[in-house]
């Protein structure tokens, strides 16, 4: 979807460089023009690779962060939700195919496939969100977060967002993934395709993930692998005042395609014990 070779790039990096640049017309307008094309999904701040790697785009990071220093400030009191603000409300919902409940925000810059309904949550610049997927109610999607197709975010689910340092990667969503009631998702973490987030999980850079399958545990970095079932869990650590339990995350399980075709997600939680 991302052209590599976009003009637009070094007039981009230029002006990130040289704040300067913002009184130039030609820069202004690459900026303007990056985000509208996020707006409509002609580009997006990370891309899954034929390999299941991510790139990210850090120029169009980059450019959601120019946005925010040429735009003014702007107060609507006419809109279904008035607001005061430097980006406005997404438009033209009826013809995007997306359902947004009242008291749902979405901003201009963000891009959601046909489909996705949002209850009264919220969805900022630079994410995408996938066809089909729920943003269900006081949920968050982040700047620049990836959500993928068929997703379910449940109530309360925190997803972090991240515009710099450009480069740092966005939290990404794969397709067909449940994220149970007030996980919270952020720096970066990766949740491979049918993941299962039991309810009050919470996924940092530090984080201790463990796989508890085997006979032994087994530690985990940076992402939740496919089609596993993730419950919330405690482990021991001293300190000088003591031995305390800290959170961590338990791998416990897997989705199987049997068991996908018979139930629903919350009947996957419901076979491992999980409310």
């Amino acid at each position: 979807m991302t052209n590599k070779a976009d003009k637009r790039q070094v007039l981009i990096e230029e002006v990130f460089a040289d704040r300067s640049l913002l009184e130039s017309e030609n820069h202004r307008r690459a900026i303007h023009s990056v985000i509208e094309d996020l707006d409509q999904g002609r580009l997006r701040v990370a891309e899954r690779e034929d390999d299941g790697t991510w790139t990210v785009h850090s120029w169009i990071q980059e450019a959601v962060c120019l946005y925010f220093a040429i735009s003014p400030m702007v107060e609507d009191i006419e809109a279904p939700i008035p607001f005061h603000d430097k980006v406005p409300l997404k438009r033209d919902l009826d013809a995007a195919g997306i359902r947004v409940v009242p008291g749902g925000v979405v901003r201009y810059g963000s891009f959601l496939e046909r489909g996705v309904v949002v209850m009264p949550g919220f969805v900022n610049i630079g994410a995408f969100v996938g066809a089909g997927t729920m943003v269900d109610t006081w949920a968050t999607v982040g700047s620049c977060a990836q959500i993928g197709k068929g997703v379910h975010l449940s109530g309360g689910v925190g997803i972090g967002g991240v515009l710099e340092p450009p480069g740092a990667r966005p939290v990404i969503i794969e397709d067909d993934c449940f994220i149970g009631s007030r996980c919270v998702v952020v720096e970066g973490m990766l949740i491979r395709r049918g993941a299962v987030l039991g309810a009050g999980v919470v996924l940092t850079k530090s984080t201790k993930i463990l796989d508890v399958r085997g006979k032994e545990a087994r530690e985990v970095q940076g992402e939740i692998p496919e089609n596993c079932v993730v419950i919330p869990g405690t482990r021991p650590r001293s300190f000088p005042a003591g031995t305390y339990d800290l959170p961590c995350a338990l791998i416990i399980g897997e989705r199987s395609e049997s068991t996908d075709k018979k139930t629903s997600l919350n009947d996957v939680l419901r076979s491992f014990a999980l409310s």
